[in-house]
């Protein structure tokens, strides 16, 4: 169905070989029917995407597929309908063949927020936990990584992925796998980046998340975590009781000085804070590619500043820090 043999052979030769003999039944339970009743029809999708010899690809300042003039008006109109079966597109944009994959979110705006901020990725190997369809995972490696490992559970946004890595070129070193970071090999200490953005606030289990992200980054590696985060000082947190934003999954939404205390607490070394922003309705909205509620409903009627539950509305900060 989806072919990871040149993962898995990488795997057998580099610091990730532990991982090997396991990983293979964690594809194959992350990929099962039985599981997810929709499945047949997104690898169905992804069985009918045409071939389209890309003439260039550019990861380095935005995930753009070859180019109008590689395909004809009915092909690509083939190629637009196979990718609508897998609406919705949360993270992105994409252009692909002259076709605009207009995401719910602007994964770009929030990249490029976090990237001045990092370690050089060049040669990298990389972890993106909770990567969606794996859209950062692309920029990852235009910044010159030397492989990009993405872990998501959803199997419709690993199908998205594989559409564009077919499109793409399968030849890329990049890989998104149908799996959680509990899956990972306990203290595999392999990774010289890891990025969690989007995914500490959907942990029932704070601390054990970071101990999880620590235990997988080699001795130095970095810790990019982006979370949604509340004002205050240190030790406030807020835990919503009912949902958040319409979120039934929110479970704690720390101060910046909460999280960076939590950060020290779990042995990081020189945690800080790069960037902290109010998610506009400009980031975050419905599209011809995700029809359904977004942020502008998820927000109080009457004010703004509110959720429609009456929390602050939505912070996110981005937190460096080195294992």
């Amino acid at each position: 169905m989806i072919d990871y043999s040149n993962l898995l052979a990488y795997l057998q030769q580099s610091p990730l070989q532990s991982w090997v003999d396991r990983l293979p039944q964690q594809i194959a339970d992350g990929l099962c029917e039985k599981r997810y009743g929709d499945l047949h029809k997104w690898t169905a999708a992804l069985a009918q995407l045409p071939l389209i010899k890309s003439s260039r690809n550019n990861f380095l300042d935005k995930v753009e597929i070859g180019a109008p003039e590689n395909c004809d008006e009915q092909t690509r109109a083939q190629l637009r309908q196979t990718l609508e079966a897998l609406i919705p597109w949360r993270k992105g944009p994409y252009w692909v063949h002259g076709i605009h994959i207009d995401t719910e979110w602007r994964s770009d705006w929030k990249w490029d927020r976090v990237i001045p901020h990092l370690a050089p990725l060049q040669d990298r190997l990389i972890l993106d936990v909770g990567c969606g369809n794996g859209y950062h995972c692309w920029r990852m490696l235009g910044a010159g990584a030397q492989r990009v490992i993405g872990i998501d559970p959803s199997p419709r946004f690993v199908v998205q992925f594989h559409m564009i890595k077919q499109l793409a070129g399968n030849n890329y070193p990049i890989d998104v796998l149908p799996v959680g970071i509990e899956e990972l090999p306990e203290k595999l200490q392999a990774f010289d980046t890891i990025f969690s953005m989007g995914v500490f606030y959907h942990r029932k289990s704070p601390m054990d998340h970071l101990r999880e992200l620590k235990e997988a980054l080699r001795p130095g590696g970095q810790l990019v975590l982006e979370t949604l985060v509340i004002e205050g000082g240190p030790g406030e947190v807020l835990v919503p009781e009912g949902r958040y934003a319409m979120m039934n999954n929110v479970w704690f939404i720390p101060s910046c000085d909460t999280m960076l205390g939590w950060l020290r607490k779990m042995g990081f070394t020189n945690p800080r804070v790069v960037d902290v922003c109010a998610t506009s309705t400009r980031e975050q909205r419905s599209t011809e590619w995700m029809k359904f509620h977004s942020l502008p409903e998820f927000l109080h009627p009457d004010n703004p500043a509110l959720t429609a539950e009456g929390h602050p509305a939505p912070i996110r900060a981005v937190f460096v820090a080195e294992a």
